[in-house]
């Protein structure tokens, strides 16, 4: 059902050739919105629909999104909508890990948001109108043993979000934060994992995933209701309530949760 808030609105996704990112793609133009979805090849971005435009963008290259930022102001004047959606993941202990493993975390997951929003946010404040919406993760709300550069990327994304929106609420701009939690993505086939089976790992995940369908339309929901957190699923609904009211119960499922992880660490191989 298209919903009149997003219609005609200047709308950019970025990672938006798959996953969370095509979904949001899709369900903008369907409710009407002007599209531009971005991903490192303009090729990877389904532009079938009229109101959707492909663009190329490196997140990580400032130059290159703050360009962006001015050709969209010069063909339509605004941008209503920012969608930092483009992220990397990342799997095993930090002891298994090196300090190259956590650099495209790092550089994607953050600087590729603080990249949108330093590039965009000016431009708001000076239009007096514009919503932020980053995509942040459940790793951003309670602990993931595991996903330790992950999570902190995640947490970083949170804490920009909900002090950036304090900051701009005054100068009429709104800013989000996204907590999917479990999607149907492919983000589980390009997710290094270092010294873990992962896919053994990942089918003893108890739950089932959420398509990226449903995520885009509860994320356009939370969006529509300028709510400074949203979570999507279930599960992420309720690790956020006792992160906030059980804390103690949140670490007793942390530590249950590396124990579990470790099950399915690789070993190094014997010398012998």
């Amino acid at each position: 059902m298209r919903h009149a808030y997003f219609k005609n609105k200047i709308a950019i996704v970025t990672g938006a050739g798959g996953g969370i990112g095509a979904a949001l793609v899709e369900a903008l133009a369907e409710h009407g919105a002007i599209v531009i979805g971005t991903d490192l090849s303009a090729d990877t971005v389904n532009a079938a629909h009229e109101n959707v435009t492909a663009q190329a963008l490196d997140v990580t290259n400032y130059e290159a999104v703050r360009g962006l930022v001015g050709d969209i102001k010069t063909q339509h004047g605004r941008i209503d909508f920012w969608f930092n959606n483009a992220g990397v993941g990342l799997a095993g202990e930090v002891r298994d890990l090196d300090i190259h493993d956590w650099q495209p975390v790092i550089k994607v997951n953050i600087w590729g948001v603080i990249n949108g929003v330093q590039a965009v946010y000016p431009l708001m404040t000076e239009q007096g109108f514009g919503h932020i919406i980053n995509t942040a993760s459940g790793a951003g709300l309670c602990p993931r043993p595991g996903m330790v550069p992950y999570a902190a990327s995640k947490y970083a994304v949170v804490g920009l979000s909900t002090s950036l929106r304090e900051e701009g609420a005054d100068l009429g701009v709104r800013v989000s934060a996204v907590c999917p939690g479990y999607i149907g993505t492919n983000i589980a086939e390009v997710t290094p994992f270092r010294k873990v089976d992962g896919k053994k790992l990942m089918e003893s995940v108890p739950i089932k995933p959420m398509s990226p369908e449903k995520c885009a339309q509860i994320i356009l929901r939370g969006a529509r209701r300028n709510r400074a957190i949203i979570p999507v699923t279930k599960v992420t609904w309720l690790e956020w309530i006792m992160q906030r009211w059980m804390p103690s119960l949140v670490r007793l499922i942390a530590r249950y949760r590396a124990r579990k992880f470790r099950q399915y660490r690789l070993d190094p191989p014997s010398s012998e």
